[in-house]
């Protein structure tokens, strides 16, 4: 039932609130958030020039459009994600918050696979009476809030509307980028070397886990093995887009094409691919596989590098570079490491991915 699935705070909100309240409370928040990045700074995150806080938005949430100013010199770069409840999320499976974190999460990893840098953010929901009566888009709101601040993302705008049933979100994100320098899926070249970001197969097998009866807890039990399911439920419900690693790579025109791993490595290098016209071959040895996964495989009945090359959700980037640059490619970025996992071919070559012995069970 959904009351149970939802995790009660102190606020106390009347079922007969206004949309247009609720507007006002998200404006005000979302000129905080740009008060609040005028002075932002870190030593723990870069700052590159791309990675400023947002300067061109002339007028954000509250009139009927957003007004944002053209740098010279630099290009937007635009996406849209669409989550529905019971197609792309389960809320006996996530939290409001880790539902907002993971709205924001997706279109920041598109924005990221350009080599764009993330500057606005549109976020439009429609949900049942319910739900706009209890606290879950407050707490939905919080998650978003929670991954825009990290990044310098400004809210500038979006849309509350009623569903018969179900939840849906619609994630809009515009990024920024030098002219001409997008990373695209189509610029991948015979000779290229392929890498990849981070680790796969975690999201994969976080979806597996949850479709196995795992839930997240509240009271976080001691044990290793609970710690290592809890990782890749968060790989699952949580995922942390490579914002960082794209605009490095695009800011240093690095890549010479890009693209997210969303659907998987097998299906997204095929895109790539195809849109380079090329083939491509892996050495599925240096697959880097999320040692969660390896860990847990045997107990679980999961073959890892099955996970690691056909899982989908990871939102690692998949890249190719020139033999020449490598000398400029970091090892890790915002301690995020790269693996080298193969070469890109003449199409007649073909896609390529060797067989390797599954996990024991």
């Amino acid at each position: 039932m959904r009351d149970e699935e939802k995790e009660k705070d102190s606020r106390s909100i009347p079922p007969s609130r206004s949309e247009f309240d609720f507007i006002e409370r998200i404006r005000q928040r979302a000129l905080n958030q740009r008060e609040e990045s005028k002075g932002f700074r870190s030593s723990l995150i870069p700052h590159p020039s791309s990675l400023r806080p947002p300067s061109s938005l002339f007028l954000g949430i509250g009139d009927d459009a957003a007004v944002i100013g053209q740098q010279q010199g630099r290009e937007t770069v635009i996406t849209a994600d669409l989550l529905v409840e019971d197609i792309d999320f389960r809320l006996n499976t996530t939290t409001p918050w880790l539902l907002g974190y993971k709205a924001l999460a997706v279109s920041l990893s598109d924005i990221a696979a350009m080599g764009a840098c993330p500057r606005y953010a549109l976020l439009s929901i429609g949900v049942p009476q319910d739900i706009w009566n209890s606290d879950f888009v407050d707490e939905m709101y919080d998650g978003f809030f929670a991954l825009a601040d990290s990044y310098n993302v400004a809210l500038i705008g979006g849309d509350v509307s009623r569903t018969p049933e179900r939840i849906v979100i619609d994630s809009i994100v515009l990024g920024e980028t030098p002219r001409s320098s997008a990373v695209r899926r189509s610029g991948a070249r015979p000779g290229d070397h392929i890498f990849v970001t981070g680790a796969l197969g975690g999201a994969a097998a976080g979806l597996s886990l949850l479709e196995r009866g795992s839930r997240l807890r509240k009271k976080r039990p001691r044990s290793p093995h609970y710690r290592a399911v809890e990782d890749l439920l968060f790989r699952q419900l949580r995922p942390e887009p490579r914002v960082r690693w794209g605009t490095t790579l695009g800011e240093e025109r690095l890549a010479t094409a890009m693209i997210d791993i969303s659907d998987g490595l097998s299906s997204d290098l095929a895109h790539l691919c195809r849109s380079s016209r090329v083939g491509a071959i892996i050495d599925a040895s240096r697959i880097p596989i999320d040692p969660q996964v390896i860990n847990l495989c045997g107990r679980r009945a999961l073959d890892p590098l099955l996970l690691a090359l056909h899982g989908g959700e990871d939102f690692e980037l998949l890249f190719t570079i020139y033999p020449r640059d490598l000398g400029w490619l970091p090892r890790e970025v915002g301690g995020v490491p790269v693996t080298y996992i193969g070469d890109v071919t003449n199409m007649l070559d073909g896609y390529k991915s060797p067989k390797v012995p599954a996990c024991g069970i």
